[in-house]
């Protein structure tokens, strides 16, 4: 059974930089594409970025774009998602998510897409 578990988060001033980690054991994270998905209190859960099985390809939402970076440790079997310039408003529980796509090549930041989940980190933005 996938089972995802996210670290990383934390309290950062506007500026700053966090970098979110999703680990898997038992399970090759190299078999299914990753995303990262955020939810802030009284909204729905969004997209923020994708990688595929590959690596090659990598989606990101417009509000992260030029600030998160996404990216696979095949060594250590886990997924990056680099954040910098950090603003207030992306305060939210952080997820990573797995979809079982048999595409290598793309991915999705459609959190109805996703197959399993792990439970969250929470990433604050405050001065």
């Amino acid at each position: 059974q996938l089972q995802l578990v996210e670290s990383g988060g934390g309290l950062v001033q506007p500026g700053g930089s966090l970098r979110l980690t999703c680990a898997a054991s038992g399970f090759s994270l190299d078999k299914v594409a990753i995303g990262w998905f955020r939810q802030a209190p009284g909204k729905e859960r969004e997209g923020v970025s994708c990688i595929s099985i590959s690596g090659a390809s990598t989606n990101y939402d417009g509000s992260v774009k030029g600030r998160f970076t996404i990216s696979r440790d095949k060594a250590n079997n886990t997924v990056y998602l680099q954040m910098n310039s950090l603003k207030p408003e992306d305060t939210a529980v952080y997820y990573c998510a797995a979809d079982r796509t048999v595409v290598q090549n793309m991915c999705n930041i459609n959190p109805q897409f996703q197959d399993a989940w792990g439970q969250g980190t929470q990433v604050t933005v405050s001065s």
